[in-house]
Formats: structure tokens, C-alpha cells, sequence
């Protein structure tokens, strides 16, 4: 880089366009929690799944958003959430063949500021849980950033760290979603699906949450601290 390319103002992001009412609606939203030492089963939850045009977290756009609650320990299926974002700039791509959100359906949408204001009242300030939580925490954050001028803070856990670190019987390493599932006998009612890939995920949370309880990691805050660990020993044995 020369000294006049140094020199250059970076270009900010475009402010996103809201309306009053969104504006409104976005200075409501509530604040993440800490994650707390209350009982597992204390906490309320909050599990999503996303579909996406790509794999690339800089450049595709969540496509979908499906979530599901679990409270009380269990899955509260009068708290489901689930839309199709408009996205007037989407191309067709091969991931279409996997999530099966062709233009129509895209088309039929809801409108992006919309959807995620709907979502992050949905959310609330309960923390997420994911499957390979990085990337759908990423692509959320994202999206939100771009839409709603809206920096996510809410914890993310990983139930594909969680499975492994709870249950080191199955011996299943670098497993997807569906070796988890199929290990525990789950079955999604429709793969890559967003609100049904977020349901049979909220299951195999339940069972890690039993796991959790047996081994003395009975609170959010507590597993959190385990999997940090578990983490930095994954990453210790890789070099």
C-alpha cells in the first residue's frame, strides 16, 4: 500500500434507512443477558437455524431464519418463529437445490428491516444456541449491521462443540447436525429447512442439557466456562 492509498478515508457503511417506527421499534429491542449460574433448566433459550445463498459470510444473505424456544426444559412450540426474507438483488445459485428457496418464494418474502426487528423481539434477551453457531452468528450479525444499523451482543453457544464435549463416548469428530442427530435417534421432519433444522437442533439440545446436569455443568454460565476450556484443548492438540 503507497502512502496516498494509506492517506484515503475508508468509506463508512451507508446508515440503513428506517422509518420513525422502525427507529422506535429498534431502540426497544431488549439487552442481552448475562449468561447466569440460575439452573439450565431456568433459562429461557432461544435456537436458530438459517438458510443462506452461499457459504461465504462476507458476501451471501440470509435467506431464512427459523427458531424455536425452549423453556421450562422443553421446546415451546406456541414460540416459534419463521420467515422468508425479500431480497430484490438475490440470484439463483446451486444452494437453491439445498434449501429449496427458489425466486418465488424469495419474491413472496418479508421485507428484511421488518423480519429481523420481528426476530430480535422474538429473541429478546435470551443468549442462542446453534449448530456450528459461528457461521449463523455471523451471518445474523450481519445482516442485522446492514439492515438495521444493530450490532448483536446476545452469547452464542455451540451445540456442534456442546455434543462432543458432553458426550466424548460417541467418538464422532468434526460430526454435522445429521451424525448428532442420527447418533441419539432424532430425525428432522425436512433437512435444511430452517424452522425444522432449528427443532430437531432445540432436541438435541435437551439431551446435551441432561448430559450437562449429570456432569456438574447445571447452569448458561458454567457450560459456557466448560466449552471455553474444551475449546482452547481442541485448539492446544491441533498443532
Amino acid at each position: 500500500m503507497n502512502l496516498f492509498q494509506w492517506l484515503k478515508p475508508t468509506r463508512r457503511a451507508k446508515a440503513p434507512d428506517l422509518t420513525h417506527e422502525q427507529t422506535q421499534r429498534r431502540l426497544k429491542l431488549a439487552s442481552p443477558a448475562v449468561l447466569s449460574e440460575q439452573p439450565l433448566r431456568e433459562q429461557r433459550w432461544v435456537v436458530l437455524d438459517l438458510e443462506t445463498s452461499g457459504l461465504n459470510m462476507n458476501r451471501d444473505q440470509v435467506l431464512s431464519i427459523g427458531a424455536v424456544v425452549i423453556e421450562d426444559s422443553a421446546i415451546d412450540l406456541g414460540q416459534l418463529f419463521e420467515r422468508t426474507l425479500l431480497r430484490a438483488d438475490h440470484k439463483l445459485t446451486p444452494s437453491v437445490l439445498i434449501h429449496g428457496l427458489g425466486p418465488s418464494a424469495i419474491a413472496a418474502g418479508s421485507e428484511p428491516v421488518e423480519a429481523l426487528l420481528d426476530f430480535m423481539a422474538f429473541v429478546g434477551d435470551s443468549p442462542l444456541l446453534a449448530f456450528h453457531a459461528p457461521f449463523d452468528q455471523h451471518m445474523i450479525s450481519r445482516a442485522l449491521k446492514e439492515s438495521l444499523g444493530y450490532k448483536l451482543q446476545h452469547p452464542f453457544l455451540d451445540i456442534a462443540e456442546m455434543a462432543p464435549l458432553l458426550c466424548p463416548h460417541a467418538c464422532l469428530r468434526q460430526a454435522g447436525l445429521d451424525d448428532w442427530t442420527g447418533f441419539f435417534g432424532l430425525q428432522a421432519q425436512e433437512r435444511h429447512h430452517a424452522s425444522a433444522d432449528a427443532l430437531v437442533t432445540a432436541e438435541l439440545a435437551l439431551i446435551l442439557f441432561s448430559h450437562a446436569r449429570r456432569q456438574d455443568m447445571d447452569s448458561p454460565a458454567r457450560l459456557e466456562q466448560s466449552l471455553a476450556k474444551w475449546r482452547r484443548r481442541q485448539q492446544s492438540h491441533s498443532f
